[in-house]
């Protein structure tokens, strides 16, 4: 089985311009994830998708290969399905370009997963243990079924309860494994679908168009950055 991982990367991001090339303890974040994907798999196979000409430059002058993609795609999934137009395989592996602190082990995990069930989409998640978590609507959660198939994912606080309190919850690991043919059933639609665009997640897409999505339990290292105090965050972790 051939897999390719896919680091999407948007310059243009509305909370924080430049994300992908912020310099976290002098290297960029961008850098650092590939960094991290490379411990896990053969670089050759590591492929940075961008419609930004910054971000291309910046890959080239670092030797990591980059893939331009155009300006019309709607998530960065639509921009991974973008790649698998051109690069043929049978599972793409799509990490978040503001995933620095990612845990390799993990992707070793999605391939491994994805070789035992090719058809399968399959999405990281990890136990909330801080409240705060919880409701914080930067953060997607997950409800899932005995077998792990996602039921629903929400930046609201769910699973809920009448008195409003945390109990329990999962939350997303942006790290996820794509059949070729259902990456591009999700990018032959023209917009978002409700649900995705109402609550900004682009794995409900696929919910919409009736896939299944298996879960698999990740690291709970990651620190995804939404905006430049999450650096911060990141760099104070980095000197732990």
């Amino acid at each position: 089985m051939k897999a390719c991982v896919i680091i999407p990367a948007r310059f243009k991001s509305s909370r924080f311009p430049g994300k992908p090339l912020a310099l976290i303890n002098g290297i960029s974040m961008l850098e650092r994830t590939y960094l991290q994907c490379k411990k896990a798999y053969d670089h050759k196979s590591i492929y940075v998708a961008t419609d930004d000409n910054r971000i291309v430059k910046f890959c080239k002058e670092k030797k990591i290969n980059v893939i331009k993609t155009s300006k019309r795609c709607l998530t960065g999934t639509d921009r991974v399905a973008e790649v698998a137009k051109k690069i043929k395989a049978d599972t793409y592996i799509n990490v978040q370009g503001d995933e620095p602190l990612f845990n390799p082990l993990d992707i070793k995990k999605l391939i491994s997963e994805s070789k035992k069930n090719p058809s399968n989409i399959l999405c990281g998640y990890t136990p909330i243990k801080d409240k705060s978590l919880f409701f914080d609507s930067q953060i997607p959660k997950v409800v899932f079924d005995k077998k792990l198939n996602l039921l629903y994912m929400s930046r609201s606080p769910i699973p809920g309860n009448k008195k409003n309190k945390f109990d329990f919850a999962f939350r997303q690991v942006c790290a996820y494994s794509f059949p070729r043919k259902d990456l591009l059933t999700f990018s032959s639609l023209k917009n978002k679908s409700p649900l995705e665009s109402s609550e900004d997640l682009e794995l409900l897409r696929f919910l919409e168009l009736g896939k299944r999505i298996k879960m698999i339990k990740m690291s709970d290292v990651s620190i995804s950055v939404d905006n430049p105090d999450d650096i911060k965050k990141v760099e104070s972790k980095l000197t732990k």
